[in-house]
């Protein structure tokens, strides 16, 4: 029990330098970490919000307008599947007229013959045969179809309802994060509250306003062929025929021409843009914008540029056009690029929202603040002379208490505050006064395994026990409480990081990291300090 071959302790001390090499790079500057050799860690704990200062902000997700979005979107999909297909021996469908009703969310379909109504019933039931959630294993169908009076009525389930607007919810995390942190070298927390809320921090950034400009621009990217038998002009008084809107020109240098009627349909719609970047104008000044589609957009992009040679092709992003060329000649590589003389920072800017993808919903701003690093600083302060005073209480506590053992405990107190530290760099996680917490806890959890081995040696002292019999039956009697009271708290801590968020995940991992770290600093360190000293000394008495 109480040896160690020199392998596992050649393992042991190499597991303690690897996290002191790890944990270093967090007490030098910026400048003396780039200065390490590149085979070095240089990984640092990062401050959260609540230490460092930054931006805060609490964003509603409009988790009914997506349903009503994909409520819009079949209705489109249902005007096609009535057109004439030859290829699949299809003739036209007649509506009398199609609806959405948001109050009920129910689409309802009427035909001009009542005598298409069954063809025209299984037309839109092959339309929403497509299961939701399929890779996650439900695979439920996600609308009904009924026919009643003459009519057909398509609804979405609630089961559909509530993964649509869970989806968005994620979707709208990750379009998020792609916008603040493109790059994702920030240390950016952006996470769920409740079924339709996210929770944005950005430690460092003291701008909540530029943070929403950035965050609240929709990004919906189309492409869409104009409508030149309408003008403008009536089109602006109200005179717009079915299925076409008025849009105007974005307020981009080099634009302000009048606004165009286009057919309400995108022929390209911005999901299947793959990138987006930017670069100088390859015909005049300033910058454009480049872009590539997938396979699908690609073939769609080239079919309609091949028919329209000629015809205008509005761009637009977010109800504005950005560019409306003309067709020279069909684009079928795939990839084409938006001129509109933009400066460096729009083609940058607008590139970015493409290429991040459209918010599935429109998010409204329920909450914002600026937390400054006065707070900051006062909060690393007063967690630093709490842990450093529970540091040198514990301390001189185990070394009175139990001499020689007591003093093995400090220095396994102080691996584990390294090991601690290395894993947190390694892990590059993000510190809050919370975490702070969680490392002044392990404090006393590390001597807590301690004292349970100790006050068991000791009882073995008083029943006459010879040192070395009492240490190991002191640690391997000690083994099991160890074990249970540290797997409970262990567990405890996943169970706040799964179901928390923000400054209680973050006191989540430090606990449980220091829970890993404190049982093997507390039961295996220990025990070699304490074996070396017996095994080599065999002392026939031990003070306790």
């Amino acid at each position: 029990m109480l040896q160690f071959s020199k392998v596992q302790t050649a393992g042991i001390i190499g597991l303690i330098v690897l996290g002191l090499m790890f944990a270093v790079p967090n007490f030098l500057s910026e400048a003396q970490r780039d200065a390490m050799p590149g085979f070095l860690p240089k990984t640092t704990i990062n401050l959260g919000l609540d230490l460092q200062g930054g931006s805060y902000l609490l964003l509603g997700v409009d988790t009914e307008k997506v349903i009503d979005d994909r409520m819009r979107a079949m209705m489109s999909d249902i005007r096609r599947e009535m057109r004439p297909n030859r290829g699949a021996s299809r003739e036209r469908i007649s509506i009398d007229n199609l609806a959405y009703n948001e109050a009920t969310k129910v689409i309802v379909l009427r035909l001009r013959d009542a005598g298409d109504l069954e063809e025209a019933r299984d037309r839109v039931r092959d339309l929403t045969r497509g299961g939701f959630g399929g890779g996650l294993g439900f695979g439920g169908r996600p609308y009904t179809v009924s026919v009643s009076d003459g009519r057909i009525e398509i609804a979405m389930t609630q089961e559909a309802e509530r993964f649509y607007a869970s989806e968005a919810v994620r979707d709208s995390i990750e379009v998020v994060r792609r916008r603040i942190d493109p790059a994702g070298n920030k240390e950016v927390s952006i996470q769920p509250q409740g079924a339709a809320r996210i929770v944005v921090q950005v430690p460092g950034d003291d701008d909540p306003e530029a943070l929403k400009a950035i965050i609240n621009r929709t990004g919906q990217l189309s492409f869409h062929r104009q409508d030149p038998t309408v003008n403008p002009g009536d089109a602006a008084a109200g005179l717009l025929p079915p299925r076409r809107m008025l849009v105007p020109f974005a307020d981009l240098e080099g634009s302000g021409g009048q606004p165009m009627v286009l057919f309400e349909d995108a022929e390209v719609t911005g999901d299947m843009v793959q990138t987006a970047s930017m670069s100088a104008n390859n015909d005049g000044s300033g910058f454009q914008i480049n872009f590539t589609f997938d396979s699908r957009g690609a073939m769609r992009f080239a079919n309609y540029t091949r028919n329209n040679i000629g015809s205008v092709f509005a761009i637009v992003l977010d109800g504005e056009i950005i560019s409306a060329p003309v067709i020279q000649s069909a684009i079928t590589q795939g990839s084409g690029r938006i001129t509109g003389n933009f400066s460096a920072q729009e083609a940058a800017d607008t590139a970015l929202l493409i290429r991040s993808g459209a918010l599935p919903a429109e998010l409204t701003t329920l909450e914002q603040r600026s937390v400054g690093p006065d707070l900051g600083r006062d909060s690393v302060e007063a967690g630093a002379k709490a842990l450093i005073i529970g540091f040198i209480a514990v301390i001189i506590y185990m070394v009175l208490s139990y001499g020689r053992f007591g003093l093995y405990a400090d220095m396994a107190l102080i691996a584990n505050i390294i090991l601690i530290a290395g894993v947190l760099s390694l892990l590059g996680s993000t510190l809050t006064l919370p975490g702070i917490a969680g490392i002044v806890l392990t404090i006393g959890m590390a001597v807590d395994a301690n004292v349970l081995i100790f006050e068991r040696i000791r009882e073995e002292l008083a029943n006459d026990k010879a040192p070395i019999n009492a240490a190991e039956v002191g640690y391997q009697k000690a083994w099991s409480a160890i074990l249970d009271a540290n797997v409970t708290t262990f567990l405890a801590a996943l169970i706040m990081f799964q179901l928390g968020a923000g400054p209680v995940r973050g006191f989540a991992i430090t606990l449980a990291v220091g829970v890993v770290t404190s049982v093997f600093t507390a039961y295996v360190l220990t025990r070699l300090f304490a074996g070396g000293y017996l095994l080599s000394k065999r002392p026939k008495d031990m003070a306790l």
